[in-house]
């Protein structure tokens, strides 16, 4: 990881003994210009401490040379990702970090910010508008408010598996929605899977829409999800992902809806004790990156960082799988239970809101291209 403190400390002190150098011999050749010059034994010398100063920072400098292989990077970027260090999208995004600097011989460093440390995930889109994040891991439902094209994806059922969504992400819908942002100063880079999405209670179990009614359910902060509550007949409550449990131990909601790592990772299934796979919604996460940073690149390390983010889906792929069914079993454990209900009554409560995301001018081309994909 790059150490920025350090190296710019170096070079900032390295200017100031640059210049008090130079300032002192301005000073002698001014005064030599005006008499004669002085006895050899009182020829003007740097201070004491001067030169110690210059001999750490010249040894300091020597140091970090043979110790860190990012000190001669050119490029030093901020990755900021919500998830925790050994979610399976946390460990592509360092994959991805690694590929890149390796295949860029350094030129081209990464560091990770994870656990939400730079805020949450519409914080870090507007630091990545002004600069002080350069790429991050975000998912479609913080990015309705960049581009409405994005709330296509928040709608229920409109991926029948995990293949089709593979299908259709792969494909010209991925390239479309990566443009979608660059007038709002950042641009996609890849796509992941996050997950099919079904609700989770503390002591309800949801086999049909009827049982959500009454229930207050904690949504991501995304209009298509709130309607999608609503259809069904539950209380919609969006908040941030980090106050959910606090907010099931309380009783402040009764319930959310996401994949299994939730209930693992998050420790959601320490107060909610029921699992419904109704699968819902499967909405992707994109790798976005600002555009100021991708300026920075050399058309090579551009074609390097495209590489690497399509390797880190990839990967994701392969692991994705494997972790939900393993989450699954250690919710089991933890003694939730998990309930398969019938999707056909959830799929018909909401199905007045994808008709009416079909007659949009806007949405309804894409939408029924992933439709029509199955």
């Amino acid at each position: 990881m790059p150490r920025l403190e350090s190296d710019h400390e170096i070079l900032f002190h390295m200017e100031i003994f640059n210049h008090r150098f130079h300032s002192k011999c301005h000073a002698v050749a001014a005064k030599g210009a005006t008499r004669s010059p002085p006895a050899l034994s009182r020829r003007p010398s740097l201070k004491e401490s001067d030169m110690k100063a210059f001999a750490f920072i010249a040894t300091t400098a020597s140091i970090l040379a043979l110790v860190s292989p990012q000190a001669g990077a050119e490029t030093r970027l901020r990755l900021a990702n919500a998830l925790s260090k050994d979610h399976p999208t946390s460990v592509v995004l360092q994959q991805f970090a690694d590929e890149i600097e390796e295949r860029t011989d350094g030129e081209v460093s990464i560091r990770l910010f994870l656990n939400g440390v730079l805020g949450s995930e519409r914080e870090v889109l507007e630091q990545l508008q002004n600069g002080a994040v350069d790429i991050t891991r975000v998912s479609a439902a913080n990015l309705e408010n960049f581009n409405p094209i994005f709330r296509v994806f928040t709608l229920p059922y409109i991926f029948n598996d995990e293949a089709h969504f593979y299908d259709v992400m792969s494909g010209p819908v991925a390239d479309t929605v990566y443009a979608a942002t660059e007038d709002n100063g950042f641009q996609g880079l890849t796509f992941f899977d996050s997950g099919a999405r079904s609700f989770y209670t503390k002591s309800t179990p949801i086999e049909t829409p009827a049982d959500l009614q009454g229930l207050k359910v904690r949504v991501i902060n995304s209009n298509t999800s709130i309607r999608m509550v609503e259809e069904m007949g539950g209380t919609p409550t969006p908040m941030a992902y980090g106050e959910i449990y606090t907010a099931l131990q309380s009783g402040v909601i009764d319930g959310a809806e996401n994949n299994p790592t939730a209930l693992t990772i998050g420790r959601h299934g320490e107060v909610a004790k029921y699992y419904s796979l109704d699968q819902h919604q499967r909405i992707p996460d994109f790798l976005v990156m600002s555009n100021s940073a991708l300026d920075k690149l050399t058309a090579e390390q551009r074609r390097i960082v495209e590489q690497a983010a399509r390797h880190a889906t990839e990967t994701h792929r392969e692991i994705w799988g494997q972790a939900m069914d393993e989450a699954l079993d250690k919710a089991k454990a933890m003694g939730v239970t998990v309930v398969h209900p019938d999707k056909g009554p959830f799929r018909k409560a909401v199905q007045p809101l994808i008709d009416e995301y079909r007659q949009d001018a806007a949405l309804g081309p894409l939408l029924d291209q992933i439709i029509s994909a199955q």
